[in-house]
């Protein structure tokens, strides 16, 4: 690829290159006929002559040295003081007599992380970075499954401070949560959802093989990996791991502190609130969970998906 300032791409240069060396014609004549300088058209015929078509190619801008840059010595001297004292670039460089964006850039060249990333007390780094973010789709359905719980607070009878504000009329009537169980297949983005009195072991394991049942009559008839947090629930519950051993798949867990790496039900989980959970007013919990089912159908069966080229998710399994 072209410099982004570059008057002549590769076809251009070697254009240039065949009309003078070639053709024999004026550099300065020919230079006029592409829109270049004298100077620009010697340089590349003098690169054709001295290095053939190898030197028409694009270079690095980078210079074949660098005498302004900071000594190795006080390069170490940097790292020296954010490792003892872990202070930032405004700290270092004034002890140093350095400039706060020098000793960032060094930093940066050795890939010391932040000090947001890093535990005050010991240096060690103990928030993750979004560095870890990758972009994926597995090639095929049931290749891996994200599985979550969200939370959604009851409405009571006769509805809450969606339907009357926030009122004294409704002030003091929380009743506790309803968990939804989902699960989404990371290529098809087909979905499955309950809501479930609790997240407990034993709950997330029932949910589980329903959803594989739920997924088998949509043609996904093997799971080869199971992803999801770090919660107690899946991670030391006997119950869900049988159940995943009794889909013959395997268990993954994301990264702690990094729920963008189950980012497709975490996605979900956020559509789910905006188009059923909130969409309308409800009056009573039963009716909003009445309307889960028909909202999943249209989710698989009709609603648009912007990462399938705006067709639903059953396009894929068909």
């Amino acid at each position: 690829m072209a410099h982004a300032n570059a008057r002549l791409n590769l076809h251009g240069r070697r254009l240039l290159v065949m009309r003078v060396v070639d053709d024999g014609r004026p550099v300065a004549h020919v230079a006029k006929e592409l829109g270049v300088s004298r100077q620009c058209a010697h340089r590349w015929v003098a690169r054709f002559r001295a290095e053939g078509e190898a030197g028409l190619l694009d270079r690095s801008s980078r210079p074949h040295n660098c005498p302004r840059r900071t000594a190795p010595g006080v390069e170490q001297r940097v790292l020296e003081l954010r490792r003892d004292q872990r202070r930032g670039q405004d700290w270092i460089g004034p002890e140093l007599g350095l400039p706060a964006r020098t000793v960032s850039a060094i930093l940066r060249r050795h890939e010391v992380p932040y000090l947001r990333e890093c535990d005050p007390l010991t240096g060690e780094v103990i928030r993750a970075s979004k560095t870890t973010t990758v972009r994926y789709e597995r090639d095929r359905p049931g290749e891996l499954v994200h599985v979550d719980v969200k939370k959604v607070g009851r409405i009571p009878d006769g509805g809450g401070w969606r339907a009357h504000g926030r009122s004294e009329q409704v002030r003091g009537r929380g009743i506790g949560y309803d968990f939804v169980h989902s699960m989404v297949d990371d290529h098809s983005r087909l979905a499955y959802s309950e809501i479930l009195p609790d997240e407990k072991g034993p709950t997330c394991a029932v949910f589980l093989l329903r959803a594989a049942r739920y997924f088998a009559g949509h043609g996904v008839d093997r799971i080869e990996r199971v992803i999801t947090d770090n919660h107690l629930s899946y991670r030391r519950s006997r119950d869900f791991a049988a159940a995943v051993a009794a889909l013959g798949a395997a268990h993954k867990f994301i990264r702690p502190h990094c729920p963008w790496q189950n980012g497709k039900v975490e996605r979900f989980n956020r559509t789910l609130q905006v188009e059923w959970a909130y969409r309308q007013v409800f009056l009573t919990n039963a009716d909003r969970a009445a309307a889960l089912a028909p909202w999943l159908e249209f989710y698989n069966t009709g609603r648009r998906h912007s990462a399938l080229g705006g067709l639903p998710p059953i396009s894929r399994l068909s």
